[in-house]
C-alpha cells in the first residue's frame, strides 16, 4: 500500500469501513468511521495492485498499446505478481486501519468496492475490451480475496449503480451526501475527485 503525496488522517477517527475504487494496477480506498448516521472521515491512500518494477502488471492483459495479451503463461505470471502486491497492500491497510481503531477493537471491519463493471469478459467480442474486461475482473478478485483471507466482507457496487446504492441504504437526501462528501475531502484533502468520492461513498454504505 502507497500513502498517496497528501494522503491526510483525521485525528479522532476510527477505522470502520473501507471503500475502494478498483482501478488498473491500483486502487483508492477511503476509510470513514461509523456510526452511518454521522460518519468520519479516517484516511484516504493509494492500494498498489501492481508491481512498479514490473510495468506490465499495470495492464498485464495487454500486449502493447491496444492489443490483447494471448500468451497464457505469462499472463499467469503477471497475475501471481498482482496477487502478491494485493495481499501485500492489503495486509498495510488493515494494519494502518487497526491502528487508528486501536481503542475501538470490539468494532466491525468491513470493506466495499466500487468497479467499472462485472461482465463476463468471455461475452465480450472486441479484443481490447475484452482485454480490459479481464483486467477489470483480476483487479476486482484479488482485492476480493486478499480482503476475504482476513477476514474483511466485501461488497461489490458497480459505479453506474453507486448513487441509486447509497440513496436507498443511506437513506439520505441526494443534497447531503453531496455535502457530506465534500466535507470528508475538505478533512483529506486533495486530491478529491470522482474516485474518492466514490470510495468514500462505498465506505458509507459498508458503514450499515
Amino acid at each position: 500500500m502507497e500513502h498517496d503525496g497528501s494522503a491526510r488522517t483525521a485525528r479522532d477517527g476510527f477505522c470502520r469501513a473501507i471503500g475502494l475504487r478498483v482501478k488498473s494496477g491500483y486502487a483508492i480506498a477511503v476509510v470513514l468511521g461509523g456510526p452511518a448516521s454521522d460518519p468520519k472521515p479516517v484516511a484516504r491512500h493509494i492500494v498498489a495492485l501492481s508491481d512498479p518494477d514490473v510495468p506490465e502488471t499495470r495492464q498485464p492483459h495487454h500486449d502493447g498499446l491496444g492489443v490483447e495479451m494471448e500468451d497464457r503463461r505469462e499472463i499467469a505470471r503477471r497475475s501471481t505478481i498482482i496477487e502478491r502486491c494485493a495481499k501485500a497492500s492489503v495486509a498495510a491497510l488493515l494494519k494502518t486501519c487497526s491502528a487508528a481503531s486501536a481503542e475501538r477493537s470490539h468494532e466491525t471491519l468491513r470493506a466495499a468496492l466500487v468497479v467499472g463493471s462485472v461482465i463476463d469478459p468471455e461475452t465480450i467480442g472486441n479484443p481490447h475490451i475484452r482485454a480490459h474486461a479481464y483486467e477489470g475482473r483480476l483487479f476486482r478478485t484479488v482485492l476480493e480475496e486478499a480482503l476475504a483471507a482476513r477476514g474483511v466482507k466485501c461488497d461489490v457496487i458497480v459505479e453506474k449503480q453507486l448513487a441509486t446504492r447509497a440513496a436507498a441504504a443511506l437513506k439520505q437526501p441526494d443534497g447531503r451526501i453531496t455535502r457530506a462528501l465534500s466535507a470528508f475531502g475538505k478533512t483529506l484533502g486533495s486530491p478529491w475527485r470522482a474516485d474518492e468520492k466514490a470510495a468514500a461513498t462505498a465506505a458509507w454504505i459498508a458503514l450499515l
